[in-house]
């Protein structure tokens, strides 16, 4: 067997209720979330009973994903699953990179408050979304931004499958031109334009956060959505940085993985987005997810049984 590596999930997979279940199954998950509510009073309530329109607000899903995020992967490394390496998928880079070691679980939880809010303070700026554009090639889509003073191609999800960012009415105005072209256009559950030159500011602003803070060598390797290849010490600053106005290279990271030996992927946080991403991106490659208890007993048997 190759390597195993943790994916963590991004914006948009929230739903009330994620990671109740794992706080009952693990000590070190009760204690993330006791210090999450410390460092930030609600959070736990927040992933385990808010609202969907609260959990859609950036300022909320940012802070309870990586509370989640994270518990999952403790969880499963608990189980006996270990990582060889990691990768998040945005606000899931922060959860990687705590994982691994170049943050504390303090530190990041931190950053990521902070981090949401400059964003959600972006956002509220201009009437901007975000759209998945599904069945067309990644440069039809660029093609097609380009008709627009400011909509911009953003995560590059898999093969067929790339994100949009925009002001709302141009991309109201690109769903018929991707009609025309054999492709459609799926709304994202995000309250603003990210990875785009719309987070300009709050990407400046995060820069000076990041200049306060010590990172650690990881102990397992973490690829960067900005660059598909592994952080080297002297980097995370500006690659966090400059992650959250820059394009999303997840079907990049993905292939740069596979090629460095890894065939085991597994998502850990709420929902199944990741997995779905890596059976579409590498359909050779063994793909779990981890959210509960059950997932967790699936993927644990199923990885170290195998």
């Amino acid at each position: 067997m190759g390597k195993i590596a943790f994916l963590f999930s991004g914006q948009g997979a929230q739903y009330s209720g994620m990671g109740r279940e794992l706080t009952k199954h693990s000590s070190s998950v009760a204690a993330l979330f006791a210090l999450a509510d410390r460092i930030r009073p609600g959070t736990s309530a927040q992933c385990f009973s808010g609202s969907q329109e609260e959990l859609t607000e950036t300022k909320n899903t940012q802070p309870c994903l990586f509370c989640v995020d994270l518990a999952a992967a403790l969880a499963l490394e608990e189980s006996g699953v270990r990582a060889d390496g990691a990768a998040g998928f945005s606000l899931g880079e922060m959860a990687a990179l705590t994982f691994a070691g170049m943050l504390e679980q303090k530190t990041g939880f931190s950053l990521v408050c902070r981090r949401a809010v400059l964003m959600d303070e972006a956002a509220r700026q201009t009437d901007s979304a975000m759209a998945a554009v599904l069945k067309l090639e990644h440069k039809t889509v660029e093609e097609l931004c380009r008709r627009f003073a400011h909509l911009y191609p953003v995560n590059y999800n898999c093969p067929g499958q790339l994100v949009v960012a925009g002001l709302r009415q141009e991309i109201e105005e690109m769903k018929p031109l991707v009609k025309k072209a054999g492709g459609r256009m799926v709304p994202l559950a995000v309250s603003g334009g990210f990875h785009s030159p719309f987070m300009d500011g709050a990407a400046k602003e995060f820069a000076k956060e990041l200049e306060k803070v010590c990172f650690q060598p990881a102990r397992i390797p973490v690829y960067a959505n900005l660059t598909a290849r592994p952080y080297a010490e002297s980097e995370p600053k500006e690659l966090l940085a400059q992650q959250m106005k820059n394009p999303v290279r997840w079907e990049q990271t993905l292939r740069r993985m596979a090629e460095d030996g890894f065939d085991t992927f597994i998502e850990v946080g709420p929902g199944k987005t990741l997995t779905g991403l890596v059976s579409k991106t590498l359909p050779d490659a063994r793909a779990f997810h981890v959210e509960d208890a059950e997932t967790l007993e699936i993927t644990r048997k199923a990885v170290l049984e195998s």
